[in-house]
């Protein structure tokens, strides 16, 4: 490998997200932060939360009854 090219290795980086979770991890940044993580990903809680932006799954739900009944 060359010398003084490669960024400098933290073996300690500290990441952060917005549920309030701390884990540490290797990174060549010393601090991160992040929206979403094991504790509060859906997938790995086993919840789910559906956010209707103007009513967006109500009219999907109309369409896929239609659909249904032809």
């Amino acid at each position: 490998m060359k010398t003084g090219i490669h960024p400098e290795y933290h073996a300690e980086a500290v990441v952060h997200c917005l549920c309030g979770n701390t884990f540490t991890t290797g990174s060549t940044l010393a601090e991160l932060k992040t929206e979403v993580c094991s504790v509060c990903h859906p997938f790995f809680t086993g919840t789910q939360r559906i956010i209707d932006t103007g009513g967006q799954v109500e009219r999907f739900r109309r369409r896929a009854q239609r659909a249904q009944k032809n």
